[in-house]
């Protein structure tokens, strides 16, 4: 890596995740080295965008990068959170001694990133957030434009109706989103899974699954891998 500073990459699987990993590669005073995603033990997907674990590890390896998974409980407090976010960074500057950087695909939530800086800083590490004040209309297209390819996984029907679930993230979508809806939900209104791009080195072939309600709020369409 020379003189490039070493990087960990938060990965949900979704869309700002992947594309903060494209701009990263453009950039030459930075390398990321690997990823790292937060799992719910008790369901084995990823906490949040409920991605398959199995389809986490084939984006691992279509981006080519090693994969550190912080396990969680289900019905996770935050000091749960804090011990599996401080034990996984403790084995990844294990594995990567100059590692003291982490990047967050965070677009415009000052409290979100505010709240990054406030856990990191007192384990010694830095926040990176290269996406961060982008207009998250133009960003949208962007990505689109660029090759990245996902479908929505997961949305918040208390801000957007089911019916987008299971969707393409593309120009369609955007064109059909309310006008309440953040074009990259960065409100969280609504969650993705991607499998393609040009952070990738190949798509990944995903099966499409049953869309179901969970805590009466949260519409979560599954994606597998062809068995």
């Amino acid at each position: 890596m020379d003189h490039r500073t070493p990087v960990l990459l938060s990965w949900s699987g979704g869309k700002d995740a992947a594309w903060t990993l494209h701009v990263l590669r453009q950039r030459d005073d930075v390398a990321v080295v690997g990823l790292l995603t937060t799992v719910t033990r008790d369901y084995d997907r990823v906490s949040m965008q409920g991605i398959r674990r199995s389809v986490l590890h084939a984006q691992a390896r279509a981006a080519d990068l090693p994969l550190i998974e912080a396990m969680i409980p289900a019905a996770c407090s935050n000091d749960d959170y804090a011990r599996a976010m401080t034990e996984a960074l403790a084995r990844a500057a294990q594995r990567w001694p100059a590692l003291r950087t982490m990047a967050f695909g965070d677009l415009f939530l000052e409290d979100v990133r505010a709240y990054r800086v406030q856990n990191l800083e007192p384990l010694g590490w830095k926040v990176m957030t290269p996406l961060f004040g982008s207009d998250t209309a133009s960003l949208a297209r962007e990505m689109i434009a660029g090759g990245l390819r996902a479908d929505v996984c997961c949305i918040d029907t208390q801000q957007l109706d089911a019916a987008f679930a299971g969707r393409a993230f593309d120009r369609a979508l955007l064109g059909a989103l309310p006008a309440t809806v953040d074009p990259c939900g960065e409100n969280g209104e609504f969650h993705t899974c991607v499998w393609a791009g040009p952070m990738f080195d190949a798509s990944l072939r995903l099966t499409q699954g049953d869309t179901e309600l969970r805590d009466e709020r949260f519409a979560f369409t599954d994606y597998a891998l062809p068995e």
